[in-house]
């Protein structure tokens, strides 16, 4: 003990305090001033009676000043390592101050202040910071659009924290000032790795105002540039910067509707981009042309997993000559497609290509509602995808020949994930057809079959059969076509959906139907499910105990559910109330 205490008193007399380093500075000071006021005394009274004892005094007296000059450096050294120490203090004292007045914790490395409402004021402030934050590698300040115009305020200061990796600008109204001053501080940033200026309208037209400050040796990897409104000028300066961005690997120009505009000028500059895996162009305005252009330079970008082209409506026809060029993209492993209104010529050219890519793991034809009635061919090569996780079909139209023809190739599968069938009317009463095939070691996590025409016997399929035990996310919102008797057996049974975490069964936003005869069912079934988080009833008409009883159980089983609030005699509609 007494070993122990002696110690902790001679650690505690090591440390010091604030204070102590203050003395101990104006103590060093002093002690400066008078061996400089001793040595000038000392030269002022030299005596000359005898020249080889002059030049004596006169070695020794330059010896004196040097050791004192050394010490004195030393010393300043030493007083300067103090003030860095204070200042560093009271410096990350001013960040923490700063931070906690918008809610957030400090941190050295990460500084996130996305949708905190900052000012131009409050840019200058965080400017002023920087220098106390040399370690920091990301910096969000995303959604705040009222820095707007004031960029520059801050990017004077990225001298800084020249570690900086991640710079999040979304969504914060920047103007041309903006991005120039930006772009002129990007040599105070040579470790930027990923960069978002998303959702700034403003930059349409004016997005060379960054890329030409862009060098080469550049290290950028991620760049998103979504609902920028880039134009065809943008997209020409987009193309000439990507010679200097040999190590991009994902590039979002998605929601720029005018972007295809110039795409004759950007896509060829892709081939510089040869380690790109991630590049999105939803809503970018592509037609028919669009395709084979892009797939000119598909052989170049032998990295690419994930290409999405959604949302181009009139790109319908053009992968008829244009799908061979999808072959040469060995890596692809997403593949969405979904809303670009398909027909029959692209889904048999698709058909023929969509096979080869034996790496694909998401395909998404969503919302195309023409290849329904064409779809079997495709349905039944989806086999040779042995690495497929998730299918999304729906609002296909598929007809009662292909959704055969799919149950046959999900059996074959069997990485198989997430099944989206939604807004298909054949699958009504014939869920049975998908259910029979899966196998009992099926790893299906979510299945969404909204708007289904779904009845009775399916439903009582869905919890008699033993494969969906893996199951997570059920979505069977919008079929009023399932009885109350049906909606009564599902819920007396679903416990053999032992993992299930989300579960909406609401109904059509003009419907309004009485809960009460399967309400207990309901209650029996939350009871005895531990995996539950959240449940979705709205427009399930609640009686004001059935309602208290929901709330009560949400709050002990923390269990989110989205209901109605409503007696079930009112027919006119309610706003939602969420429990959490």
């Amino acid at each position: 003990m007494e070993r122990a205490d002696s110690q902790k008193r001679e650690e505690s007399s090591n440390k010091r305090s604030p204070f102590e380093l203050i003395l101990n500075q104006l103590r060093r000071k002093k002690s400066v001033v008078e061996r400089r006021q001793r040595v000038s005394v000392t030269r002022f009274f030299k005596t000359s009676d005898n020249n080889d004892k002059a030049a004596r005094n006169e070695v020794v007296t330059k010896e004196s000043e040097r050791n004192d000059a050394d010490k004195e450096g030393n010393e300043e050294d030493e007083m300067s390592s103090v003030d860095g120490e204070l200042c560093s203090v009271a410096g990350w004292g001013r960040v923490k101050h700063f931070l906690q007045k918008l809610g957030k914790k400090a941190d050295r490395q990460h500084l996130t202040l996305g949708s905190c409402g900052l000012t131009a004021t409050d840019l200058l402030e965080l400017a002023s910071l920087l220098a106390f934050l040399p370690e920091l590698q990301e910096l969000d300040l995303s959604w705040n659009d009222f820095i707007g115009g004031a960029l520059k305020a801050l990017t004077v200061h990225l001298q800084h924290v020249s570690r900086l990796k991640n710079l999040k600008l979304s969504n914060c109204r920047l103007t041309a000032e903006d991005v120039t001053a930006l772009g002129e501080a990007l040599g105070f940033i040579p470790h930027l790795e990923e960069l978002e200026l998303s959702w700034n309208s403003y930059l349409g037209g004016n997005l060379s105002c960054f890329t030409h400050y862009l060098q080469p040796g550049c290290k950028i990897t991620v760049l998103h540039l979504v609902d920028l409104g880039l134009t065809a000028v943008d997209a020409k300066a987009l193309g000439e910067s990507l010679k200097v961005l040999p190590n991009l690997e994902l590039l979002d120009l998605s929601v720029n509707k005018h972007f295809a505009d110039g795409l004759c000028d950007f896509a060829p500059q892709l081939s510089h981009t040869t380690r790109l895996k991630v590049l999105k162009m939803h809503l970018c305005g592509l037609r028919q042309d669009s395709i084979h252009i892009l797939g000119e330079v598909f052989n170049f970008l032998t990295c690419l997993e994930t290409l999405d082209l959604s949302c181009n409506k009139e790109v319908a026809g053009s992968f008829k000559d244009g799908a061979t060029h999808l072959a040469s993209l060995k890596k692809l492993q997403s593949l969405d497609l979904h809303l670009c209104c398909l027909n029959q010529e692209d889904m048999a050219a698709l058909t023929q290509v969509i096979p080869l890519l034996s790496e694909l793991e998401m395909l998404d034809l969503s919302a195309n509602k023409n290849i329904g009635g064409c779809a079997k061919q495709m349905f039944s090569r989806m086999r040779f995808l042995p690495k497929l996780k998730c299918v999304l079909l729906s609002s296909c139209g598929i007809s009662e020949d292909a959704y055969h023809s799919l149950a046959d190739a999900i059996s074959q599968l069997p990485r198989l994930e997430c099944l989206h069938l939604s807004w298909n009317k054949c699958i009504g009463g014939n869920l049975h057809v998908l259910l029979d095939v899966l196998p009992s070691t099926a790893s299906l996590h979510a299945l969404r079959l909204s708007s289904c025409n779904l009845t009775d016997k399916d439903l009582t399929n869905l919890v008699s059969l033993m494969n969906l035990v893996n199951l997570k996310q059920l979505d069977l919102t919008y079929n009023d076509t399932v009885e109350d008797e049906g909606w009564d057996h599902f819920f007396k049974n679903a416990n053999t959906l032992k993992d299930l975490t989300e579960l909406d069964i609401s109904l059509r936003p003009s419907t309004r139907r009485d809960c009460t005869p399967w309400f207990s069912s309901l209650k029996t079934f939350l009871t005895g499910t531990s995996a539950l988080r959240e449940l979705g009833l709205h427009r399930w008409l609640l009686s004001g105990l059935q309602t208290a009883s929901l709330e009560t159980f949400s709050k002990s089983h923390n269990i989110k559910v989205h209901f109605d609030f409503s007696e079930p005699a009112q027919k006119e509609q309610h706003a939602p109330v969420d429990v959490a």
